[in-house]
């Protein structure tokens, strides 16, 4: 084991740096198996990149048979922290996800004082399930079977780092082996374990032309871990890298076929085609329904850093198109 590194330190700066990571990446555009058959099945045959030029309008993506599963919606609790942390508090935030119609939530930002126990009871009262999580690499063994327990008494299925960050490659190198660790510990326990991307992950140059997430990629067990893409992240890498500025979903899906690790998880975040900004879904540039038909996952989780009205009002808008989203 290679423990040592401080893993809540990093996701302490995912809280504190998402807000600056975007307005860089806007200034800088100046812009254990799988249990839904067809899972991933695509990825090998998903054919030939489109063409450039997919937005979504009002009717794009509507023309398709297949609908996004109820039953797979969730939502990154992080887009509505600021109701969490404030009016209306933890407890009617989180009933109003429910009534809303999400079955389940990716937790972010702690328990809120309660213990894994006490906030699965609470959860379980409401009908809504805890799925999922994001929680920094453990800077301790101790820390680690202390993360997957309360994982598992929650019920999870998923567990993903969220944000790491570094412009030197022996980090990403020793952050992959560290997640392997701690992936194979969270696979005895029944859980998957996996890595969620930003935009620096394709844009850093480690040297070489050689970016994070080349060795990522290469790095991290494709029997271990699997990945849950940020599409809002990924289209942005790809624009502002050069490499996805004619056909961002195409870059997209191409990170997508390319990686050996399988993507089960993708956050659902639109972007303003004008200043590069996160939207509310459906009311940007990005054409999901492209996306979902070339790679259907086992969740698909609405996020927005920076909600256009309100986070409960972003909640509902993001449920809503997920549910009538046709492709």
């Amino acid at each position: 084991m290679c423990y040592g590194y401080d893993g809540m330190a990093a996701l302490r700066r995912s809280v504190l740096d998402r807000r600056g990571l975007l307005r860089g990446s806007m200034a800088a555009m100046a812009g254990v198996g799988l249990a839904t058959a067809g899972v991933g099945a695509t990825a090998a045959s998903a054919g030939p990149k489109h063409g450039p030029g997919h937005g979504h309008g009002p009717g794009h993506g509507h023309g398709g048979r297949r609908r996004v599963p109820p039953g797979l919606i969730s939502i990154q609790l992080w887009t509505v922290r600021g109701a969490l942390n404030g009016e209306p508090g933890y407890d009617a935030t989180l009933r109003h996800l429910a009534r809303i119609g999400y079955p389940k939530v990716e937790l972010a930002l702690g328990y809120f004082g309660r213990n894994a126990a006490q906030l699965r009871r609470f959860l379980d009262s409401i009908c809504l399930k805890a799925t999922s999580s994001h929680d920094g690499i453990s800077e301790t063994p101790a820390a680690l079977q202390e993360k997957i327990r309360n994982a598992v008494t929650l019920g999870q299925k998923f567990m993903v780092v969220p944000y790491l960050y570094s412009e030197n490659v022996d980090d990403w190198k020793r952050w992959a082996e560290q997640m392997n660790v701690e992936a194979a510990a969270a696979a005895r326990a029944g859980l998957r374990y996996g890595y969620h991307n930003h935009a620096h992950e394709f844009t850093i140059d480690l040297g070489g032309g050689r970016t994070p997430w080349d060795v990522l990629t290469e790095e991290l067990d494709p029997r271990l871990v699997h990945l849950e893409i940020d599409i809002y992240w990924a289209v942005t890498g790809g624009i502002e890298s050069g490499d996805g500025v004619r056909d961002p979903e195409g870059f997209t899906l191409d990170v997508i076929r390319a990686a050996p690790q399988r993507v089960l998880q993708y956050h659902v975040k639109d972007r303003h085609a004008a200043d590069g900004d996160m939207a509310d879904l459906g009311t940007g540039m990005i054409d999901f329904a492209r996306i979902f038909r070339k790679h259907p996952v086992l969740e698909y989780i609405v996020e927005n850093d920076t909600p256009d009205v309100t986070p409960q009002r972003t909640a509902e808008v993001g449920y809503r198109y997920l549910r009538h989203l046709r492709y």
